[in-house]
């Protein structure tokens, strides 16, 4: 079955995309990408995809670049008579975007959806995305995996000390960390922010009770870090013992990395959906790509992928 399949990654995921063709089995596809010098580019296949099913892998993250890199791939993919097309995006950017939360605004994930369709996808492969109701704009299978799957066994073994307590950054998170408390039997707490614009924080207070705990914080993304570390600095103030949090997009923008070294927090722990700009001492990355090249297996022979969503 390897003979029908070919994995190919984009420039903003080519580490990660090595990764998951290695844990599939066959080595990553080549592409090379001609650049023009008024920022042009065009994506090209140097080996045939005839006949076979096309995997592409490829993180939106800004800039824009990336999605169109994406599209332009798919593109020459259907146009180069591939038989399928499975577009695997780690991380779906414009998800944020995914309703009109005030007058005359775009609804940015729909349109991602509508030009991966019409540029040719047949599948959609992706991971915690931040608004589930985005696989249904999509008129084709979406697989939406989660980072719970390589987050949960480190979890579960912190939680044996009896000393854990699950926690929230924001009740937008609520769900998923309350998910972690019923799977292991844990606390729960929750930061309840109010927010003066995007990405600006004007007031933050804590619910529950984490007086002398290891606290847990996990959410979908991290961005400019302002949520995460001032709850983390928070939950200190209240008595934690340790904060240690578990985000799977390592967005970083901005002045992430300067806020999360001056934080309380102990250490955060990121999946490679997304590469680092840089590295930092409280920063530990985990890989997603074994599940991501255990999920094309499994797709590839038609085998069920319920056992990886323990927690959603």
């Amino acid at each position: 079955m390897s003979k029908e399949v070919k994995i190919f990654a984009g420039r903003a995921t080519q580490k990660l995309g090595e990764e998951i063709a290695k844990e599939y089995g066959i080595p990553l596809g080549e592409v090379t990408v001609a650049e023009f010098s008024d920022g042009e580019f065009q994506p090209s296949f140097e080996e045939t995809v005839r006949g076979k099913d096309v995997f592409i892998i490829q993180s939106t993250t800004p800039p824009s670049d990336n999605l169109m890199e994406l599209l332009l791939m798919v593109d020459a993919a259907k146009r180069a008579s591939a038989r399928k097309i499975i577009a695997v995006i780690p991380y779906f950017g414009l998800a944020r975007q995914d309703r009109k939360d005030k007058p005359r605004v775009a609804i940015g994930a729909k349109l991602v959806a509508n030009m991966l369709m019409a540029a040719g996808v047949d599948r959609l492969m992706t991971m915690d995305l931040h608004a589930d109701q985005i696989q249904g704009f999509f008129e084709v299978p979406v697989d939406h995996l989660y980072a719970s799957t390589v987050f949960f066994p480190e979890i579960q073994e912190m939680s044996k000390s009896g000393n854990v307590v699950m926690a929230a950054p924001d009740v937008g998170g609520a769900k998923r960390a309350n998910s972690y408390a019923k799977k292991l039997n844990l606390g729960l707490s929750i930061c309840h922010k109010q927010r003066a614009k995007a990405n600006v924080i004007s007031e933050m207070t804590v619910i529950g009770d984490v007086e002398g705990k290891d606290v847990v914080l996990v959410d979908d993304m991290i961005d400019t870090a302002g949520t995460l570390t001032r709850a983390a600095d928070l939950l200190m103030e209240r008595g934690a013992k340790s904060v240690r949090a578990f985000c799977t997009h390592a967005v970083l923008s901005g002045p992430a990395y300067d806020r999360i070294e001056a934080s309380k927090i102990t250490e955060l722990i990121v999946t490679d959906t997304i590469p680092l700009k840089r590295q930092s001492d409280k920063i530990r990355v985990v890989s997603v790509a074994a599940l991501f090249g255990d999920i094309i297996q499994k797709m590839v022979h038609n085998e069920s992928i319920s056992k990886h969503f323990i927690i959603s």
